[in-house]
Protein backbone atom coordinates (compact mmCIF):
# COMPACT_ATOMS: atom_id res chain seq x y z
CA UNK A 1 0.00 0.00 0.00
CA UNK A 2 1.71 3.37 -1.05
CA UNK A 3 2.09 6.45 1.58
CA UNK A 4 -0.87 8.33 -0.46
CA UNK A 5 -3.23 5.12 -0.15
CA UNK A 6 -2.35 5.23 3.66
CA UNK A 7 -3.17 8.86 3.76
CA UNK A 8 -6.23 8.13 2.32
CA UNK A 9 -7.02 5.63 4.25
CA UNK A 10 -6.77 6.99 7.72
CA UNK A 11 -9.03 10.39 6.52
CA UNK A 12 -11.59 7.66 6.16
CA UNK A 13 -11.50 6.16 9.43
CA UNK A 14 -11.99 9.73 10.76
CA UNK A 15 -8.69 9.80 12.66
CA UNK A 16 -7.83 13.66 13.66
CA UNK A 17 -6.03 15.48 10.80
CA UNK A 18 -3.08 17.07 11.29
CA UNK A 19 -3.25 20.76 10.43
CA UNK A 20 -3.18 24.31 11.21
CA UNK A 21 -6.04 26.54 11.33
CA UNK A 22 -7.02 30.16 10.73
CA UNK A 23 -10.62 31.00 12.56
CA UNK A 24 -13.03 33.73 11.05
CA UNK A 25 -15.96 34.67 12.72
CA UNK A 26 -18.00 32.46 9.73
CA UNK A 27 -15.36 30.24 7.96
CA UNK A 28 -11.84 29.09 9.14
CA UNK A 29 -8.42 28.49 6.55
CA UNK A 30 -7.61 25.24 6.62
CA UNK A 31 -3.92 24.46 6.54
CA UNK A 32 -2.19 20.69 5.70
CA UNK A 33 1.05 19.69 5.72
CA UNK A 34 1.52 17.48 2.71
CA UNK A 35 4.54 15.66 1.73
CA UNK A 36 4.56 13.31 -1.86
CA UNK A 37 7.85 10.78 -2.43
CA UNK A 38 6.50 10.36 -6.00
CA UNK A 39 4.84 12.42 -9.17
CA UNK A 40 1.69 12.07 -7.74
CA UNK A 41 -0.12 13.49 -4.79
CA UNK A 42 -3.51 12.45 -3.16
CA UNK A 43 -5.39 14.23 -0.29
CA UNK A 44 -8.76 12.46 0.87
CA UNK A 45 -11.62 14.10 3.18
CA UNK A 46 -15.10 12.69 3.40
CA UNK A 47 -17.74 14.41 1.41
CA UNK A 48 -19.51 16.22 3.86
CA UNK A 49 -16.65 17.81 4.94
CA UNK A 50 -15.68 18.64 1.13
CA UNK A 51 -19.24 20.12 0.72
CA UNK A 52 -18.17 23.18 3.11
CA UNK A 53 -15.47 23.74 0.97
CA UNK A 54 -15.77 27.64 -0.53
CA UNK A 55 -15.83 27.00 -4.13
CA UNK A 56 -12.39 27.99 -5.73
CA UNK A 57 -10.37 28.52 -2.18
CA UNK A 58 -8.22 25.17 -2.76
CA UNK A 59 -4.36 25.68 -3.51
CA UNK A 60 -1.10 24.05 -2.97
CA UNK A 61 1.88 26.20 -1.42
CA UNK A 62 4.96 25.21 -1.56
CA UNK A 63 5.15 22.83 -3.85
CA UNK A 64 4.36 22.89 -7.58
CA UNK A 65 1.94 20.73 -9.28
CA UNK A 66 0.77 20.21 -13.08
CA UNK A 67 -2.95 19.31 -12.77
CA UNK A 68 -5.32 18.61 -10.13
CA UNK A 69 -8.26 16.33 -10.14
CA UNK A 70 -11.01 16.11 -7.89
CA UNK A 71 -13.16 12.62 -7.69
CA UNK A 72 -15.95 11.06 -5.72
CA UNK A 73 -14.92 8.04 -4.21
CA UNK A 74 -17.22 4.90 -3.36
CA UNK A 75 -17.61 4.16 0.40
CA UNK A 76 -16.40 1.71 2.55
CA UNK A 77 -19.54 -0.24 1.80
CA UNK A 78 -19.22 -0.24 -1.15
CA UNK A 79 -15.97 -2.28 -1.46
CA UNK A 80 -17.99 -5.04 0.11
CA UNK A 81 -20.54 -5.61 -2.49
CA UNK A 82 -20.25 -9.23 -3.70
CA UNK A 83 -18.96 -10.50 -0.29
CA UNK A 84 -20.04 -11.99 2.37
CA UNK A 85 -21.78 -9.79 5.94
CA UNK A 86 -23.59 -11.28 8.36
CA UNK A 87 -27.31 -10.51 8.92
CA UNK A 88 -28.45 -10.36 12.49
CA UNK A 89 -32.38 -10.28 13.15
CA UNK A 90 -34.06 -11.26 16.24
CA UNK A 91 -31.61 -13.99 17.73
CA UNK A 92 -30.91 -15.20 14.52
CA UNK A 93 -27.26 -14.65 12.85
CA UNK A 94 -27.17 -15.77 9.21
CA UNK A 95 -24.33 -15.17 6.31
CA UNK A 96 -25.64 -13.12 3.61
CA UNK A 97 -24.09 -11.39 0.43
CA UNK A 98 -24.00 -8.10 0.24
CA UNK A 99 -25.24 -7.20 -3.63
CA UNK A 100 -25.79 -3.32 -3.53
CA UNK A 101 -24.92 -0.89 -1.02
CA UNK A 102 -26.70 2.11 -2.02
CA UNK A 103 -29.72 0.72 -0.78
CA UNK A 104 -28.38 -2.23 1.49
CA UNK A 105 -29.36 -5.02 -1.42
CA UNK A 106 -28.40 -8.40 -0.13
CA UNK A 107 -29.06 -12.20 -0.72
CA UNK A 108 -29.58 -14.88 1.75
CA UNK A 109 -28.62 -18.67 1.26
CA UNK A 110 -31.82 -19.48 -0.83
CA UNK A 111 -31.24 -16.98 -3.35
CA UNK A 112 -33.35 -14.52 -1.91
CA UNK A 113 -33.14 -10.89 -2.18
CA UNK A 114 -34.19 -8.28 0.03
CA UNK A 115 -33.05 -5.05 1.65
CA UNK A 116 -32.08 -4.31 4.81
CA UNK A 117 -31.12 -1.78 7.74
CA UNK A 118 -27.42 -1.08 8.28
CA UNK A 119 -27.73 -2.15 11.93
CA UNK A 120 -29.12 -5.54 11.05
CA UNK A 121 -25.51 -6.17 9.55
CA UNK A 122 -22.21 -7.56 11.01
CA UNK A 123 -18.52 -7.20 9.61
CA UNK A 124 -15.79 -9.26 10.28
CA UNK A 125 -13.20 -6.36 10.64
CA UNK A 126 -14.67 -2.94 12.55
CA UNK A 127 -16.24 -0.50 9.41
CA UNK A 128 -15.22 3.17 10.03
CA UNK A 129 -17.01 5.96 11.32
CA UNK A 130 -19.91 6.91 8.59
CA UNK A 131 -19.34 4.21 6.52
CA UNK A 132 -22.37 4.75 3.90
CA UNK A 133 -20.92 7.92 3.49
CA UNK A 134 -18.37 8.42 0.19
CA UNK A 135 -15.46 10.51 0.10
CA UNK A 136 -13.63 13.09 -2.59
CA UNK A 137 -10.04 12.39 -3.31
CA UNK A 138 -7.53 15.22 -4.49
CA UNK A 139 -5.05 13.81 -7.07
CA UNK A 140 -1.94 16.33 -8.13
CA UNK A 141 0.20 15.28 -10.86
CA UNK A 142 3.59 16.90 -9.93
CA UNK A 143 6.94 17.60 -11.59
CA UNK A 144 8.38 15.95 -8.83
CA UNK A 145 8.90 14.92 -5.37
CA UNK A 146 8.36 17.42 -2.29
CA UNK A 147 6.44 18.91 0.40
CA UNK A 148 3.95 21.88 0.88
CA UNK A 149 0.80 22.92 2.44
CA UNK A 150 -2.64 22.21 0.93
CA UNK A 151 -4.86 25.28 1.97
CA UNK A 152 -8.65 25.74 1.80
CA UNK A 153 -11.65 27.68 2.98
CA UNK A 154 -14.32 26.09 5.05
CA UNK A 155 -17.27 26.72 6.73
CA UNK A 156 -16.94 23.75 8.65
CA UNK A 157 -15.22 25.66 11.41
CA UNK A 158 -15.61 28.78 13.10
CA UNK A 159 -15.47 30.87 16.24
CA UNK A 160 -17.59 33.58 18.20
CA UNK A 161 -16.58 35.15 21.60
CA UNK A 162 -19.39 35.59 24.52
CA UNK A 163 -19.35 37.89 27.39
CA UNK A 164 -20.42 38.34 30.80
CA UNK A 165 -20.74 41.64 32.64
CA UNK A 166 -20.83 40.68 36.18
CA UNK A 167 -21.84 43.81 38.32
CA UNK A 168 -22.33 44.77 42.13
CA UNK A 169 -21.94 47.92 44.36
CA UNK A 170 -18.31 47.41 44.40
CA UNK A 171 -18.17 48.04 40.23
CA UNK A 172 -18.13 45.80 37.49
CA UNK A 173 -15.63 43.64 35.35
CA UNK A 174 -16.28 42.19 32.04
CA UNK A 175 -14.90 38.99 30.72
CA UNK A 176 -14.81 36.22 27.72
CA UNK A 177 -15.18 33.33 26.70
CA UNK A 178 -14.22 31.67 22.88
CA UNK A 179 -16.24 29.00 21.16
CA UNK A 180 -14.47 27.17 18.51
CA UNK A 181 -17.49 25.14 16.69
CA UNK A 182 -16.36 22.44 14.01
CA UNK A 183 -19.47 20.87 12.64
CA UNK A 184 -18.40 18.03 10.61
CA UNK A 185 -17.55 14.55 11.25
CA UNK A 186 -13.60 15.54 10.63
CA UNK A 187 -11.06 15.76 13.89
CA UNK A 188 -8.34 17.86 13.96
CA UNK A 189 -5.27 18.26 15.71
CA UNK A 190 -4.21 21.80 15.64
CA UNK A 191 -0.52 22.65 16.08
CA UNK A 192 -1.13 26.28 15.44
CA UNK A 193 -4.20 28.31 15.36
CA UNK A 194 -4.93 32.01 14.54
CA UNK A 195 -8.39 33.63 15.52
CA UNK A 196 -9.44 36.63 13.82
CA UNK A 197 -11.80 39.01 14.52
CA UNK A 198 -13.64 41.50 12.11
CA UNK A 199 -15.97 41.70 8.97
CA UNK A 200 -14.25 39.71 6.30
CA UNK A 201 -15.59 38.52 2.90
CA UNK A 202 -14.97 35.42 1.03
CA UNK A 203 -17.25 33.92 -1.93
CA UNK A 204 -20.32 32.53 -0.98
CA UNK A 205 -20.74 28.23 -1.06
CA UNK A 206 -24.66 27.93 -0.94
CA UNK A 207 -24.15 24.23 -0.35
CA UNK A 208 -21.84 24.89 2.09
CA UNK A 209 -24.85 27.17 4.22
CA UNK A 210 -27.39 24.66 3.56
CA UNK A 211 -24.95 22.03 5.58
CA UNK A 212 -24.01 24.59 8.12
CA UNK A 213 -27.91 25.08 9.07
CA UNK A 214 -28.79 21.75 9.10
CA UNK A 215 -26.02 20.35 11.57
CA UNK A 216 -25.98 23.73 13.67
CA UNK A 217 -28.34 22.21 16.61
CA UNK A 218 -26.60 18.96 16.63
CA UNK A 219 -23.19 20.95 17.40
CA UNK A 220 -25.13 23.00 19.62
CA UNK A 221 -25.44 19.81 21.62
CA UNK A 222 -22.31 18.75 21.73
CA UNK A 223 -19.96 18.79 24.50
CA UNK A 224 -16.42 20.59 24.78
CA UNK A 225 -13.99 17.81 24.39
CA UNK A 226 -12.68 17.06 28.09
CA UNK A 227 -9.55 16.56 27.18
CA UNK A 228 -8.90 19.63 26.14
CA UNK A 229 -5.72 21.58 26.96
CA UNK A 230 -4.89 24.67 29.48
CA UNK A 231 -4.51 26.71 26.20
CA UNK A 232 -4.23 30.61 26.25
CA UNK A 233 -5.01 32.77 23.72
CA UNK A 234 -3.13 36.12 22.91
CA UNK A 235 -4.29 38.88 20.98
CA UNK A 236 -1.42 39.46 18.29
CA UNK A 237 -2.60 43.19 17.74
CA UNK A 238 -4.59 44.57 14.36
CA UNK A 239 -4.43 43.63 11.19
CA UNK A 240 -5.55 45.66 7.95
CA UNK A 241 -8.62 45.86 10.21
CA UNK A 242 -9.12 42.95 12.04
CA UNK A 243 -7.78 41.59 14.98
CA UNK A 244 -5.81 38.56 15.26
CA UNK A 245 -5.33 36.08 18.13
CA UNK A 246 -3.29 33.47 18.52
CA UNK A 247 -3.43 29.85 20.80
CA UNK A 248 -0.55 29.13 22.68
CA UNK A 249 -0.56 25.18 22.70
CA UNK A 250 -1.73 22.69 20.25
CA UNK A 251 -5.14 20.97 20.89
CA UNK A 252 -7.65 18.65 19.07
CA UNK A 253 -10.62 19.75 17.56
CA UNK A 254 -12.74 16.69 17.97
CA UNK A 255 -15.89 16.18 15.25
CA UNK A 256 -18.93 17.88 15.80
CA UNK A 257 -17.94 19.36 19.41
CA UNK A 258 -17.65 22.91 20.10
CA UNK A 259 -14.50 23.68 22.44
CA UNK A 260 -14.53 26.94 25.01
CA UNK A 261 -11.53 28.71 25.89
CA UNK A 262 -10.94 31.64 27.81
CA UNK A 263 -10.36 34.65 25.85
CA UNK A 264 -10.61 37.89 26.93
CA UNK A 265 -10.48 39.75 30.19
CA UNK A 266 -10.92 43.87 29.23
CA UNK A 267 -10.09 46.42 31.81
CA UNK A 268 -13.16 48.81 31.80
CA UNK A 269 -12.15 52.58 32.39
CA UNK A 270 -15.82 53.42 32.37
CA UNK A 271 -19.07 51.73 33.89
CA UNK A 272 -22.00 53.48 34.00
CA UNK A 273 -25.91 52.31 35.25
CA UNK A 274 -28.49 54.51 34.23
CA UNK A 275 -31.89 54.92 33.42
CA UNK A 276 -32.93 56.64 29.84
CA UNK A 277 -34.94 57.00 27.05
CA UNK A 278 -34.38 57.21 22.96
CA UNK A 279 -37.27 58.68 21.67
CA UNK A 280 -38.60 61.55 18.56
CA UNK A 281 -40.11 64.85 18.99
CA UNK A 282 -43.34 65.32 18.80
CA UNK A 283 -46.17 67.81 19.98
CA UNK A 284 -48.04 65.25 21.75
CA UNK A 285 -48.15 64.36 25.43
CA UNK A 286 -47.08 61.03 26.17
CA UNK A 287 -46.28 59.19 29.72
CA UNK A 288 -44.48 55.82 30.54
CA UNK A 289 -41.48 53.94 31.95
CA UNK A 290 -37.58 54.44 31.32
CA UNK A 291 -34.94 51.47 30.39
CA UNK A 292 -32.63 50.31 31.91
CA UNK A 293 -28.97 50.90 30.17
CA UNK A 294 -25.19 50.21 31.06
CA UNK A 295 -22.70 52.18 29.66
CA UNK A 296 -19.09 50.67 29.28
CA UNK A 297 -15.51 51.37 28.08
CA UNK A 298 -12.90 49.26 27.68
CA UNK A 299 -8.85 49.39 27.37
CA UNK A 300 -9.05 46.75 24.54
CA UNK A 301 -10.98 46.45 21.16
CA UNK A 302 -13.80 44.28 21.75
CA UNK A 303 -15.02 41.10 18.58
CA UNK A 304 -18.58 41.43 18.45
CA UNK A 305 -20.41 38.87 20.61
CA UNK A 306 -23.55 37.96 22.78
CA UNK A 307 -23.42 39.76 26.49
CA UNK A 308 -24.69 37.99 29.68
CA UNK A 309 -25.49 40.75 32.19
CA UNK A 310 -25.10 39.58 35.75
CA UNK A 311 -25.83 42.13 39.03
CA UNK A 312 -24.32 40.18 42.38
CA UNK A 313 -24.82 37.40 40.61
CA UNK A 314 -27.71 37.20 39.35
CA UNK A 315 -28.90 37.45 35.61
CA UNK A 316 -30.46 40.74 34.69
CA UNK A 317 -30.32 40.74 30.90
CA UNK A 318 -28.80 39.63 27.72
CA UNK A 319 -27.68 41.65 24.52
CA UNK A 320 -25.22 41.65 21.64
CA UNK A 321 -22.15 43.92 21.88
CA UNK A 322 -20.97 45.39 18.54
CA UNK A 323 -17.44 45.62 17.11
CA UNK A 324 -15.97 47.86 19.64
CA UNK A 325 -12.58 50.33 19.16
CA UNK A 326 -10.36 50.22 21.87
CA UNK A 327 -11.68 52.98 24.01
CA UNK A 328 -15.33 53.00 21.94
CA UNK A 329 -18.37 53.43 23.97
CA UNK A 330 -20.73 50.87 24.31
CA UNK A 331 -24.40 51.72 25.37
CA UNK A 332 -27.16 49.31 25.49
CA UNK A 333 -30.63 48.79 26.73
CA UNK A 334 -31.73 45.49 29.31
CA UNK A 335 -35.60 46.43 28.76
CA UNK A 336 -37.69 48.54 30.92
CA UNK A 337 -38.08 49.68 34.82
CA UNK A 338 -41.01 49.98 35.99
CA UNK A 339 -39.38 51.90 39.12
CA UNK A 340 -38.98 55.05 37.12
CA UNK A 341 -41.68 57.00 35.26
CA UNK A 342 -42.09 60.02 33.25
CA UNK A 343 -44.56 62.26 32.07
CA UNK A 344 -43.53 64.16 28.77
CA UNK A 345 -45.68 67.61 27.92
CA UNK A 346 -44.87 70.05 25.46
CA UNK A 347 -46.06 74.04 25.35
CA UNK A 348 -46.40 76.24 22.09
CA UNK A 349 -44.70 79.05 23.41
CA UNK A 350 -44.38 81.56 20.00
CA UNK A 351 -45.62 81.47 16.47
CA UNK A 352 -43.82 83.60 13.82
CA UNK A 353 -45.56 83.98 10.59
CA UNK A 354 -44.36 85.97 7.36
CA UNK A 355 -46.49 88.74 5.96
CA UNK A 356 -48.73 85.85 4.24
CA UNK A 357 -49.69 84.33 7.52
CA UNK A 358 -47.82 81.18 6.77
CA UNK A 359 -46.21 79.69 10.06
CA UNK A 360 -41.94 80.58 9.16
CA UNK A 361 -41.11 79.13 12.99
CA UNK A 362 -42.54 77.61 15.92
CA UNK A 363 -40.79 77.68 19.41
CA UNK A 364 -41.75 74.26 21.93
CA UNK A 365 -40.73 74.32 25.12
CA UNK A 366 -40.52 70.58 26.19
CA UNK A 367 -40.50 69.28 29.63
CA UNK A 368 -40.58 65.50 31.46
CA UNK A 369 -41.30 65.04 34.83
CA UNK A 370 -39.90 62.07 36.37
CA UNK A 371 -41.04 59.99 39.85
CA UNK A 372 -38.82 57.34 40.88
CA UNK A 373 -39.69 54.49 44.02
CA UNK A 374 -36.31 53.46 44.10
CA UNK A 375 -34.45 53.75 47.54
CA UNK A 376 -31.45 55.45 46.36
CA UNK A 377 -30.78 57.88 43.38
CA UNK A 378 -30.53 57.09 39.76
CA UNK A 379 -28.82 58.69 36.63
CA UNK A 380 -31.56 59.65 34.04
CA UNK A 381 -30.70 60.67 29.75
CA UNK A 382 -33.40 61.89 27.95
CA UNK A 383 -32.21 62.08 24.31
CA UNK A 384 -34.91 63.09 21.68
CA UNK A 385 -34.45 63.13 17.88
CA UNK A 386 -35.99 66.65 16.02
CA UNK A 387 -36.29 66.93 12.37
CA UNK A 388 -37.09 70.45 10.30
CA UNK A 389 -34.92 72.35 8.26
CA UNK A 390 -33.49 74.36 10.87
CA UNK A 391 -33.37 73.73 14.73
CA UNK A 392 -32.31 75.48 17.50
CA UNK A 393 -32.20 73.76 21.01
CA UNK A 394 -31.86 76.14 23.68
CA UNK A 395 -29.03 77.73 23.60
CA UNK A 396 -27.34 75.75 21.31
CA UNK A 397 -25.85 76.92 17.51
CA UNK A 398 -28.61 76.15 14.44
CA UNK A 399 -28.25 72.64 12.94
CA UNK A 400 -30.08 71.74 9.67
CA UNK A 401 -32.37 68.50 9.14
CA UNK A 402 -32.12 67.17 12.53
CA UNK A 403 -31.14 68.04 16.23
CA UNK A 404 -30.43 65.69 19.48
CA UNK A 405 -32.24 67.49 22.68
CA UNK A 406 -30.55 65.84 25.64
CA UNK A 407 -31.52 66.12 29.40
CA UNK A 408 -29.14 64.25 31.72
CA UNK A 409 -30.29 64.67 35.65
CA UNK A 410 -30.22 63.02 38.91
CA UNK A 411 -33.60 61.71 39.58
CA UNK A 412 -33.66 61.56 43.87
CA UNK A 413 -34.38 58.28 46.06
CA UNK A 414 -38.01 57.88 46.34
CA UNK A 415 -38.51 61.37 44.98
CA UNK A 416 -39.66 63.91 41.42
CA UNK A 417 -38.39 65.92 39.52
CA UNK A 418 -38.40 67.96 36.44
CA UNK A 419 -36.57 69.13 33.64
CA UNK A 420 -37.18 71.42 30.32
CA UNK A 421 -35.78 72.40 27.06
CA UNK A 422 -36.74 74.76 24.22
CA UNK A 423 -36.81 73.84 20.46
CA UNK A 424 -37.63 76.45 17.86
CA UNK A 425 -38.60 74.57 14.28
CA UNK A 426 -37.63 76.87 11.45
CA UNK A 427 -39.53 76.15 8.08
CA UNK A 428 -37.61 78.82 6.06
Amino acid sequence: MTKHVLLAAALLTSSALATDLRIYPSFAEVRQPVTSTGTSLNVTLPQAAWQNVLAGSLDLEGLPFDSAAQTLQSNWLTGLEGKTVYLHRGDKVEPVTLVRARDLLVKDAQGRYFNVSFGELQFTAPPPLNPQSPSQTLTYTLPKAGSGTLTYLTRSVTWAPRYTLRASDAGAQLAALADLRNITELPYDVKNTELYAGDVTVSANPQAEAAGMMEDSAVMRAMPSPSAPATKIQSQGELRGLTRYDLTTAFTLPANSVITLPFLTPKLTKFERYVGLNTYFNTGTQDGTLNRFYRLEADQRLPAGPLTVREDGRLVGQTTLPDTREGGTIDFSLGEDPDVEYTRTIQTVRVDKDTKGNVIRTTFRVTYAFESSKERAIRAEISERIGGRIIIIDALAPVQNQGMANLKLDIPAKGTISKSFTVVISNN
